[in-house]
């Protein structure tokens, strides 16, 4: 058995539990900071994210998704962990929501952009419930809506505005982030 591929998944997790634990105590998570992806470290998890990983996507597929079921499973900071049997979504917990931003913004420490762009460049795959989602993008700082008590999410925005009166109030979002929130979330309505 080689040693290497589980060494090197070993060392990008240990940095992605460094990277947490600097935006989790950013935000105040101090337990979260320590307890985060610990199931990671399981050989259900493990074993299978190396093999997948580091050896061979295509051999370790079905051992992926299995590891990755369980992953998210166990840990509520993830949105499809709030999938009912049926896969709709559930409302989120504040603290939870807190917690998955944190995730993401220790993996743009890793992989550069922002917790906003990824969500953004991910929204129509993210399944949220609609409280959910309105309370996330207030939490993330690219919709106050619900602060100025409109309370509706950007791609109501996208529906109801053209581009110029979009941009108007949330052209900051491809100022900040460099994603034009408006062309990704106007594809999105348009397959739906």
């Amino acid at each position: 058995m080689k040693i290497k591929p589980y060494y090197n998944y070993l060392k990008y997790v240990l940095e992605h539990k460094k990277n947490v634990f600097k935006t989790c105590w950013k935000r105040k998570l101090y337990l979260h900071a320590i307890t985060h992806d610990l199931s990671k470290f399981s050989p259900k998890e493990f074993i299978p994210y190396a093999n997948y990983f580091y050896i061979s996507k295509e051999k370790y597929k079905d051992e992926f998704d299995k590891a990755w079921d369980h992953h998210y499973k166990n840990n509520p900071h993830h949105w499809d962990h709030w999938l009912d049997e049926k896969g709709i979504p559930q409302r989120i917990d504040s603290k939870y929501l807190n917690q998955m931003i944190a995730d993401w913004e220790a993996m743009s420490l890793k992989f550069g952009g922002f917790a906003q762009e990824y969500y953004l460049r991910n929204y129509n795959n993210i399944k949220l419930e609609y409280n959910t989602r309105l309370l996330l993008e207030m939490m993330l700082k690219i919709n106050d809506s619900l602060a100025n008590n409109y309370g509706h999410t950007l791609e109501e925005f996208v529906i109801m505005y053209d581009e110029n009166e979009y941009n108007r109030y949330f052209g900051f979002i491809k100022d900040v982030y460099g994603v034009d929130s408006y062309g990704l979330l106007k594809k999105g309505v348009e397959i739906k």
